[in-house]
């Protein structure tokens, strides 16, 4: 199918599948008892999101799910990454579940499996209940215990269908862009609120997945990080210094102490937050799992910022370089070298690439057909670092494009599009794009044998 990279490297049996996330693609925010989430809020707070777009409507899954999965069965994927609305399930955020909402997801699944794709379940991307956000949020250990009694509701009642869970979905974004940056709910710029809410988080990951475990026996249990490869800008010391701290930022503050390590001493220092710690909290967070979740899309070029915020180090913009429509620098090498990473340096038994993609100015043309060559050079291009992990004996069983459909992309509202499947929001036409069709001549030559 493809002269471009070793296709012959993916195992038989190798997953193939594309993700979403609930607030990006259901809509729906107000029907069947969901409550209002943290993005809700912030999608209505002015100057926050590109347009004032909100996900109110979004690409109307709540209603169309049925559509969604005969284009996933187009596609030929075998996998589907979806998460829950946790103010869809317990709109409270603690306390009465709402079967309306715990019943939507208990057609979704069924409808996967009749399409015989197989449902992997992240509970939290994102989206938590605002009255939990009005009693603290992710800076309060309560939360943390919110969710996992969140997650025994929701596998108790999926878990005899459903056995591929995911806790979180990135909590750096959740921490860091959302309570020291900003630029994402619940919209805060306090260091202090942003550590303790990295904590919580990972400490909420470890009581979910003990709570899945119990709930859904057979449950293999993974965790949702994104990463970036840290380069410093110069040989000059103190550049070689800022890509360690923005190492220890962005990857190693969310994978040491999953893995055993505890928190990194050098960032606890540099944060200079104390952290909310327990006994016993570090054996909670570093609860074994079946898998993990790489999400990929950039690498990271730094240089020393002393006067910038946390961590003191700056991304440089390099010259010269193929970048996406939401300008993010495209470098494949970035993907095999964190996964590799993950398999060397962490010991990770079972890998995913959970997300991968790329925005272009997709439109529908006079034929009625998109063409995105750009998004299929940058497919091509991924797995091919993919294939050479796999060759170098990283345990990748499975790639899940993002995304399934254009969809609300979050602070940048509807312009920036994702999808391998087009959508107008006016009138919530699909259209499959080329990346589309080619992803699933890829996924037949796979099944086929051969390229």
């Amino acid at each position: 199918m493809s002269d471009s990279f070793d296709l012959a490297a993916f195992p038989k049996g190798f997953s193939w599948g594309t993700s979403t996330a609930a607030y990006q693609i259901e809509g729906a925010v107000a029907e069947d008892g969901r409550s209002p989430s943290i993005w809700d809020t912030f999608s209505r707070t002015p100057g926050k999101i590109d347009n004032g777009d909100t996900g109110d409507v979004a690409c109307d899954h709540y209603h169309r799910w049925r559509e969604d999965i005969a284009l996933m069965k187009e596609l030929g994927t075998d996998t589907y990454r979806m998460s829950v609305a946790w103010p869809r399930v317990v709109p409270g955020g603690d306390g009465p579940v709402n079967d309306p909402g715990l019943d939507f997801y208990d057609r979704l699944v069924d409808g996967l499996l009749d399409a015989g794709i197989t449902p992997s379940v992240t509970l939290y991307h994102w989206d938590l209940p605002q009255i939990l956000q009005e009693r603290g949020g992710w800076t309060v250990r309560e939360t943390a215990e919110h969710l996992a009694s969140y997650a025994s509701v929701v596998a108790t009642r999926l878990g005899d269908r459903v056995t591929r869970w995911a806790t979180l979905n990135e909590p750096l974004c959740s921490a860091w862009i959302g309570h020291l940056e900003g630029r994402m709910a619940p919209g805060l710029t306090d260091l202090t609120a942003a550590v303790r809410a990295s904590y919580h988080l990972l400490l909420g990951h470890g009581l979910s997945a003990q709570a899945v475990r119990a709930a859904a026996p057979g449950a293999r249990i993974g965790l949702v990080t994104n990463h970036s490869p840290v380069v410093p800008a110069s040989s000059r010391q103190e550049d070689v210094e800022a890509a360690r701290r923005m190492d220890g930022h962005l990857n190693r503050w969310w994978l040491d102490p999953v893995y055993g390590r505890g928190f990194p001493a050098d960032m606890r220092a540099h944060y200079g937050v104390e952290l909310p710690m327990r006994e016993g909290d570090l054996d909670i967070i570093s609860t074994p799992l079946d898998w993990h979740g790489v999400n990929y899309y950039f690498p990271a070029t730094v240089a020393n910022d002393p006067t910038g915020p946390v961590p003191h180090a700056r991304e440089v913009r390099l010259p010269d370089v193929p970048r996406t429509g939401m300008d993010w620098e495209i470098d494949a090498g970035g993907l095999e070298t964190l996964l590799m990473r993950l398999t060397d340096d962490y010991g990770v038994r079972e890998l995913y690439v959970t997300e991968n993609g790329s925005a272009f100015p997709d439109t529908v043309g006079p034929d009625g057909t998109v063409h995105d060559p750009e998004r299929i050079r940058y497919l091509e291009q991924h797995l091919a670092a993919c294939a050479r992990a796999l060759r170098k004996g990283a345990p990748l069983t499975g790639y899940y494009a993002w995304s399934l459909l254009d969809n609300f992309e979050w602070s940048y509202g509807y312009a920036k599009r994702f999808g391998l499947i087009h959508v107008d929001y006016a009138t919530q036409q699909r259209t499959v794009k080329s990346s589309g069709h080619w992803y699933a001549d890829l996924i037949s030559a796979h099944r086929a044998g051969g390229a």
